[in-house]
C-alpha cells in the first residue's frame, strides 16, 4: 500500500521551485551547491503547505529534466531531504514528503494560531478581529429569547430560517436590488457558500477564473475540489481589474465560474469601480460564465467620505449571471459562522437540494443572533465598532512598517482588513519561515497565487494596533535582516527573540 495520498508532477514542482528561486537569491552571498538549493526549495514548499505532506514527488530523472539539472543533483537533494526528515522513500512506492518528528503540520490555508501560542507569537496570519462587544453578548441573549418556538421543531432549515432569509432579501431590496426570500440561502460562513456553489457548478476538471492574487483559503478549497484554476492578473497597487485581460481570459478559456472580490479585495484591498463591475458582468454573460461575487469585506469601509459603488449584482438583478456571497465573519465576528448566497430562485433550489448531502443546514441559534442584530440596529452599531478598530489598526501598522521597513512597497487601501506588501526584493517564503522563529507569523505571497506566483510579497492584516503593531514591525524587520543575510538558508536556525 502506497504511503502517499497525492502527487506533484515534475512540471508543477519545477514551476514552484523556479518562481521561488527568483526571489530567494541573496545578493553578494556565497551560492550554495545546486543540490542544497533544490533541497531548501522543496523544504520551504513543504513548510509553507504549498506542497502537502504525504505528496509523492516526481522521479529523480523526471525532475532533473524539468529543471535542466543532472540526475545526480536531484538525487543528492532527495537524500538531503530524507536525512532532515522531509522526505520518505520506499522501493517500488517512490518518495513522498513528510515533516520531522515534533514539527507541527504545515497549514495550507490561513488558520488562526492555537490560543496557547498567542503569548509568544504575534499572529498576522489570520485577518480577523475580536468580537465587537457588547453586541455579541446582546445578540446571543436576544437569540436565546427567540429560540423556544424553534426548539419545538426538528431544527433543520436547509435554506435558512425564513426570518433571516427575509431580512437579507430586504437589505438587498433597500440597496435598490429587488430581492425575494426565495433568492437567499443561509450557509455556514462564506466558505460554506462557495463550497456549495463550486460543487453545483464546477466538477473535477472544470475551469474557474480567479483573480491573481486571490484569497488563499478559497484557492485551496477549489484545488481540493479538483478544478482547474485560471489566474487573471490584478493590476499593480489598487488599480484592480484590467477588463481587457478579463474579457480575453473569459473568451479564450470559457471557465464555468469566475470568482471575484470586488469590495476591498483580499489580499490587495482594491475596490472595483462601477465601470469595472458593469464590464465584468457583461464579459461573464457573453462568455456563459457564472460570476461569483464575494462581498465578505463589503461593509469594512474605512474612509468615512468614500462613496461606495453599487454591488456587482445590481448589474444583473435577476441573478442569471451573478451569484453573490455575503458573510458575518469579517463585518461582525469570525466566530459567527453565518454566510449567505443571493442568486436566481432556481439556483437557490438546486443549492438547497444538494445540501442534503453536505451539512443539512446552518445552526439556528447563530441565525437568530444575526437576525436580531439586523432587526434591532445592533448590526450597524457593531460594524461601526469594527470599522474603527480596523482603521486604527491599519494606520498604526502602516506607520510602523514604513518606519521599520522603509524599502517595502504597498498602497494603503480605503477598506478591508489587509495590506499587500512587496517585501523589498526578499522572498516572502523565507520571511514567513524565519518570522515564526523570531515571533511573528505572516503569510507569504505565494499562498495567494497559483503555481508559485508572488514570491516577493507578504500579506499584513489589520488585526493588531498600538504597541503590538510596532512590535510586529520590529520583528518583521528582524526577520527581513536575517533573510537578507541568508540566515534562512540550509536550515540555519536564527536566534529566537520572543517577547512576552
Amino acid at each position: 500500500m502506497a504511503e502517499w495520498t497525492s502527487a506533484v508532477g515534475a512540471a508543477q514542482l519545477a514551476r514552484l521551485i523556479t518562481s521561488q528561486q527568483e526571489r530567494t537569491a541573496v545578493p553578494g552571498a556565497r551560492k550554495p551547491p545546486a543540490y542544497r538549493t533544490l533541497a531548501d526549495g522543496i523544504r520551504l514548499l513543504v513548510l509553507e503547505g504549498r506542497i502537502p505532506v504525504a505528496a509523492r514527488l516526481p522521479a529523480e530523472r523526471e525532475l532533473a529534466v524539468a529543471l535542466s539539472l543532472s540526475r545526480t543533483t536531484v538525487a543528492a537533494a532527495y537524500e538531503a531531504l530524507r536525512g532532515e526528515g522531509f522526505l520518505e522513500s520506499r522501493r517500488g512506492a517512490g518518495s513522498w514528503t513528510s515533516v520531522p518528528a515534533g514539527n507541527p503540520l504545515p497549514a495550507r490555508g490561513l488558520e488562526p494560531l492555537p490560543p496557547e501560542s498567542l503569548g509568544s507569537m504575534i499572529d498576522l496570519g489570520c485577518a480577523a478581529l475580536p468580537a465587537p462587544e457588547p453586541w455579541l453578548t446582546r445578540a446571543v441573549q436576544g437569540a436565546l429569547e427567540e429560540l423556544p418556538p424553534y426548539a419545538h421543531t426538528h431544527g433543520d432549515y436547509p435554506a435558512g430560517l425564513p426570518a433571516l432569509r427575509r431580512m437579507l432579501a430586504d437589505r438587498y431590496t433597500e440597496q435598490g436590488i429587488p430581492t425575494m426570500p426565495e433568492q437567499i440561502m443561509v450557509t455556514t460562513g462564506a466558505m460554506g457558500a462557495i463550497d456549495a456553489i463550486c460543487s453545483l457548478f464546477a466538477g473535477r476538471g472544470e475551469r474557474i477564473a480567479v483573480e491573481s492574487p486571490s484569497y488563499a483559503n478559497i484557492l485551496q478549497l477549489m484545488r481540493a475540489a479538483g478544478v482547474r484554476l485560471v489566474p487573471v492578473a490584478m493590476a499593480d497597487g489598487l488599480a484592480g481589474w484590467d477588463m481587457d485581460v478579463w474579457r480575453q481570459v473569459l473568451r479564450d478559456s470559457a471557465p464555468r465560474l469566475a470568482y471575484v472580490v470586488a469590495d476591498f479585495h483580499n489580499p490587495t484591498g482594491a475596490l472595483a469601480s462601477e465601470d469595472q463591475r458593469r464590464a465584468m458582468v457583461e464579459a461573464a454573460r457573453s462568455a456563459g460564465t457564472v460570476l461569483v461575487a464575494d462581498e465578505t469585506m463589503l461593509e469594512l469601509q474605512l474612509e468615512p467620505d468614500l462613496e461606495m459603488p453599487r454591488p456587482v449584482c445590481s448589474f444583473d438583478p435577476a441573478g442569471s449571471t451573478v451569484i453573490t456571497v455575503g458573510s458575518a465573519s469579517k463585518a461582525f465576528w469570525a466566530g459567527m459562522r453565518i454566510g449567505w448566497v443571493r442568486a436566481a430562485p432556481d439556483v437557490i433550489r438546486s443549492l438547497v437540494a444538494a445540501r442534503a448531502y453536505a451539512d443539512l443546514g446552518t445552526p439556528v441559534l447563530e441565525q437568530l443572533a444575526v437576525n436580531w442584530l439586523m432587526r434591532t440596529g445592533g448590526w450597524q452599531e457593531a460594524v461601526e465598532i469594527r470599522r474603527q478598530q480596523a482603521r486604527e489598526n491599519r494606520d498604526a501598522l502602516v506607520a510602523a512598517v514604513r518606519r521599520e521597513l522603509p524599502d517595502w512597497e504597498f498602497a494603503v487601501p480605503a477598506g478591508g482588513l489587509t495590506l499587500w506588501a512587496r517585501a523589498g526584493g526578499l522572498s516572502g517564503s523565507r520571511l514567513a519561515e524565519v518570522g515564526e522563529r523570531v515571533g511573528v507569523r505572516v503569510p507569504s505571497g505565494p499562498r495567494f497565487g497559483v503555481d508559485g506566483a508572488f514570491e516577493g510579497y507578504v500579506r499584513l492584516p489589520f488585526t493588531v494596533g498600538g504597541p503590538v503593531a510596532e512590535e510586529a514591525a520590529t520583528r518583521l524587520a528582524a526577520a527581513a535582516s536575517l533573510v537578507g543575510k541568508g540566515a534562512g538558508d540550509s536550515g540555519a536556525e536564527p536566534p529566537r527573540t520572543f517577547v512576552a
